[in-house]
Parts: C-alpha cells; sequence; structure tokens
C-alpha cells in the first residue's frame, strides 16, 4: 500500500510557472497545456522510457496519471547487462533510482518545451510587431553584405564553371579537327603541305588551350572552396548567433513581465530565477555575437587574399592564350604553382574498364 501511494505521488503533475520554476504558482493556460504535454504521459511512453534506464533484475514501475492503478509491471529479467549478478541488491534502492532516472529525463523534456514555447512566443510576438528584439544594426548590416556578396561569388562560380564546359568542348573540338587534318595530309597529296598547316596549327591550339583549362579550373576550385566552405562555416556561425539572439530577448521579455508586475513573496522568487535564466542567455548571446564579428573580420581578409591571386591568374592566363603567346600563358601557371593533369590522366586504365 505503501509503495502504490509513493508512486502515485511520483507521477502527479508539477505545475509549472512562465519562468520554469516547479512551484505551485498560477500561470498561464498556454503553458500549462505545453507541460501536460510531456508529463501526462501513458502507460506505453513510461515503459519506453524505463527501458532505456540501466539493466535491472526485476524491476516494477507504476504508471498511470491521477490515480491510476499499480499496473505496468516491466519485466527486466530477461535483459543481460555487466551487473546482473548482483541479485540480492535492495528492491527499493533500484526502484528508486530508476524513478530518478525518469524524472531526469522528464526535466529535460520539461525544460526544452519551456525553452520552446518562449521561444516560439517571442517569435510571434516579433513577427506580428508586438515585442521588441535586440538590433546590432553594424553587426546586421555586415551580415547582409555577406549573403549578398555569397551571390553574387555563387554567380560567378556558376559562370565560371560553364566557360569551363564551353571552353573543354571547344578544345575536343579543336583536337578532333587536327587528327582529321592530319590524316587527310597523309591520304591527299595534292593538299599535303595546307592539310599538314593547319593540323599542326589545331594542335598547338589544344594544347594551349589544356593550359588554359587547367588555369580556370584552378579559379573553379579556390571560388568553390571560398563559397561553399569558408562563407558558409561563418553563415552557420551567424545563425547560431541569430538563435542566441532569439532566446535571449525572449527570457529578457520574460524578465520585463514579471518585473511590471506586483512585488510579493511569491513573484520575487520568480522574478529572481528570471534574472538567472536572463544572465545565462545574455552570455550565450554577447558570446556568440562576438564569435561573429570575428570570423566576418577574418572572413574578409581572407576574401581579399584570395581573390586577388585569382583574378589576376584569370586575367594573364585569358590573355596571354588569345594572344597567342604560349610561353607567358605557360609562364603564368608556374607563377601560381598551377599544376597540369597530364594527358589522359582522367581516362580509367585498360584494367579499369575490363
Amino acid at each position: 500500500m505503501t509503495d502504490s501511494i509513493m508512486s502515485k505521488a511520483a507521477t502527479m503533475e508539477i505545475p509549472i510557472n512562465s519562468n520554469g520554476d516547479s512551484r505551485t504558482l498560477a500561470e498561464d493556460d498556454g503553458l500549462e497545456q505545453a507541460t501536460k504535454i510531456h508529463w501526462n504521459l501513458d502507460e506505453k511512453d513510461l515503459q519506453q522510457v524505463m527501458v532505456s534506464g540501466p539493466n535491472l533484475n526485476e524491476t516494477s514501475i507504476v504508471s498511470g496519471g491521477y490515480g491510476g492503478t499499480a499496473e505496468g509491471i516491466i519485466p527486466t529479467s530477461s535483459i543481460k547487462g555487466p551487473s546482473m549478478h548482483h541479485s540480492n541488491s535492495n528492491p527499493s534502492m533500484t526502484e528508486e533510482a530508476t524513478r530518478g532516472i525518469a524524472v531526469e529525463k522528464f526535466d529535460t523534456m520539461k525544460k526544452w518545451s519551456i525553452n520552446t514555447y518562449k521561444c516560439t512566443k517571442q517569435m510571434f510576438s516579433e513577427r506580428f510587431g508586438r515585442g521588441s528584439r535586440t538590433v546590432d544594426l553594424e553587426l546586421e548590416a555586415q551580415v547582409d553584405v555577406l549573403r549578398e556578396t555569397k551571390s553574387k561569388y555563387e554567380n560567378i562560380l556558376r559562370l565560371a564553371r560553364d566557360l569551363t564546359n564551353h571552353f573543354y568542348n571547344m578544345v575536343q573540338t579543336q583536337q578532333a579537327l587536327g587528327d582529321t587534318f592530319a590524316d587527310l595530309s597523309q591520304k591527299s597529296p595534292e593538299l599535303q603541305d595546307e592539310f599538314g598547316y593547319n593540323a599542326e596549327t589545331q594542335k598547338l591550339l589544344c594544347k594551349n588551350g589544356e593550359t588554359l583549362l587547367g588555369a580556370i579550373n584552378f579559379f573553379v576550385s579556390s571560388i568553390n572552396t571560398l563559397v561553399h566552405k569558408t562563407m558558409e562555416d561563418t553563415l552557420m556561425t551567424i545563425k547560431m548567433y541569430e538563435n542566441a539572439r532569439l532566446e535571449f530577448d525572449a527570457y529578457r521579455a520574460d524578465l520585463e513581465e514579471l518585473s511590471a508586475g506586483p512585488r510579493d513573496a511569491n513573484t520575487m522568487v520568480r522574478i529572481e530565477f528570471a534574472q538567472q535564466q536572463y544572465q545565462v542567455q545574455r552570455e550565450k548571446y554577447e558570446r556568440l555575437r562576438s564569435d561573429v564579428s570575428i570570423k566576418l573580420k577574418f572572413l574578409e581578409e581572407n576574401k581579399v587574399k584570395v581573390m586577388h591571386k585569382q583574378l589576376l591568374l584569370f586575367h594573364n592566363a585569358i590573355s596571354a592564350y588569345f594572344a597567342g603567346n604560349q610561353q607567358q600563358l605557360e609562364q603564368t601557371l608556374r607563377q601560381f604553382h598551377v599544376k597540369l593533369k597530364p594527358p589522359g590522366s582522367d581516362k580509367p586504365s585498360w584494367l579499369e574498364e575490363q
């Protein structure tokens, strides 16, 4: 009988106020409904929670809500673990340990639901113009510039890839045309010299085209790394900063609402707890804001350094190719340490083709 009463008391609903303080205070209906979802678990859900706890020889868990019967026995004797040989352990101690694990999981759910409720409330308040938000004008301007810059660089990357594909097709066509001219120079004695000149010209253009393709591919690879790795990493930090800002404003609004109300003993306790939560969120927000500022600064320096090198490479390589200056083209690639793949390196070996 005593165990049954204790079991029922352990599963009774604990009312939660708007600050997450587990005290018997009045609270609004929205938060009460949000917390009841996680506390009024049915027997099946509670069993799943208990099974994930430590391995016990024989544990009886009382489930149910208000006035539930002492049913829902979970036999765990079939579960094997490293501590199964302790069959003479105190049943009350094992039951207490199991309940402690369940309470810990319920507490995690409770904190998550309260935080989600506060952030959702703050988000809708900002969207409908009923709540205020913390704004860092200088930092948000830098973030907007970064997003716009990333969009433009993505366009450069797309166009450079299109250029690479078109130019690669042209080089392949020149190579096929040169082979055809060379073949006809052998089979047409009356036009041997004319076909031979054109074959040599097309082969030279093909060789220079492959060199230019190496420069363009290096340019594309560097821009791709800058856009999809360096910039994306900074934007991920910015996303974390924006989430921290929303949480900070949610707890700030909650503290302001409590401070504007009556100051009785119970309210003062709730205000004190709200101030602690507010301070935690403020420190998190300021830390992430500092991280974003530092990453934006380093990103700008890295972007200027990378683009200065890549734009100079792109200009010199294109100019040397269309000027027909083979030596200048090869010198440009050596200057920027661009290594060309040997012809046919992309083709599979005869063993791979089998």
